[in-house]
């Protein structure tokens, strides 16, 4: 019943920051939680981000005080704001959420981080 759609991925210079965008089919200022998932190639999906209904946040280790989890209610959209990128962030990254005990998945978005 959530459709999920990434965008703003690219390819982008080791130091320099990029902006994800995920755009919901509904509005999301009713859903407790949205996520941010990446997946490199040969390594399992892995927990990016999350924004919670209340407002706070939570982030993996590898990404603290670099990535920024944001919610616009208004635009019913789940933002990345990505900073100090690294080589080791090159991974598909996808939105993610949890509705009516469903896990819906938007299709990912490419980010690929050079020397």
């Amino acid at each position: 019943q959530v459709q999920l759609v990434e965008s703003g991925g690219g390819l982008v210079q080791a130091g320099g920051s990029l902006r994800l965008s995920c755009a919901a089919s509904r509005s999301i200022f009713s859903i407790n939680r949205m996520g941010w998932y990446r997946q490199a190639p040969g390594k399992q999906r892995e927990l990016v981000a999350v924004s919670w209904r209340g407002g706070g946040t939570n982030y993996a280790d590898f990404v603290q005080g670099r990535f920024t989890i944001s919610r616009d209610n208004a635009k019913n959209a789940v933002y990345l704001q990505m900073n100090s990128l690294k080589r080791e962030d090159t991974a598909v990254y996808y939105c993610n959420t949890i509705y009516n005990y469903i896990d819906y998945w938007g299709q990912g978005t490419q980010v690929i981080v050079s020397s």
